[in-house]
């Protein structure tokens, strides 16, 4: 009985140390090694300063920027408290925010269907991406706001959007910072 509690003890000491320490330093040193920009979180730079990363969304509600998904992650867009709002299609409060965000862009942009994720959460609520569609819907109102043309505008959407990986995983995409980063860098403003 004595080597039985010996020989579980040695297992989990070593087992503990091989893959609550070993493995995930292993892990971590191969990431650093070869994709130091994802390992150290993908860290978005402007004027030497971190202002954001293009893994997470965070908020911009200016008319000259692109908005991203809601977000029910915290008060929103909180890093710390990712997750979805788990309430249900029948619960009235998401009705209700729905709806109000529907009616909201809808006055905004007559004529046009809103494209589902402008008024929907993503499961983390941090998702850094919109549709194709959802960012062009946006673009009158961003256009507008910069005192530009639509269609030059249309035109930089275009050239931002992120297709599938590997031609078949995932779906295009529009990183919503480096969409709005662009938009600054090439001094698109009033």
């Amino acid at each position: 009985m004595h080597s039985i509690w010996k020989t579980s003890i040695r297992f989990t000491v070593v087992t503990a140390l091989l893959l609550g320490v070993a493995y995930p330093l292993v892990i971590t040193g191969m990431a650093t090694a070869l994709f130091p920009r994802q390992a150290a979180g993908s860290l978005v730079l402007k004027d030497g300063k971190v202002i954001g990363s293009s893994l997470l969304a965070q908020s911009f509600t200016s008319d000259k920027y692109f908005h991203p998904r809601p977000s029910a992650a915290g008060n929103g867009y909180d890093p710390t408290s990712s997750g979805g709002s788990n309430l249900a299609q029948s619960n009235k409060t998401l009705v209700t925010r729905i709806q109000g965000d529907i009616d909201k862009l809808a006055a905004a942009n007559p004529g046009k269907a809103v494209p589902i994720d402008m008024v929907t959460t993503s499961g983390s609520g941090l998702d850094p991406d919109i549709t194709p569609d959802a960012a062009f819907y946006q673009v009158a109102r961003v256009a507008k706001s910069r005192g530009m043309s639509e269609d030059g505008l249309h035109e930089l959407v275009t050239r931002q959007v992120t297709g599938r990986q590997l031609g078949i995983l995932g779906e295009p995409r529009v990183n919503v910072l480096e969409l709005n980063l662009e938009l600054d860098r090439a001094g698109i403003s009033r």
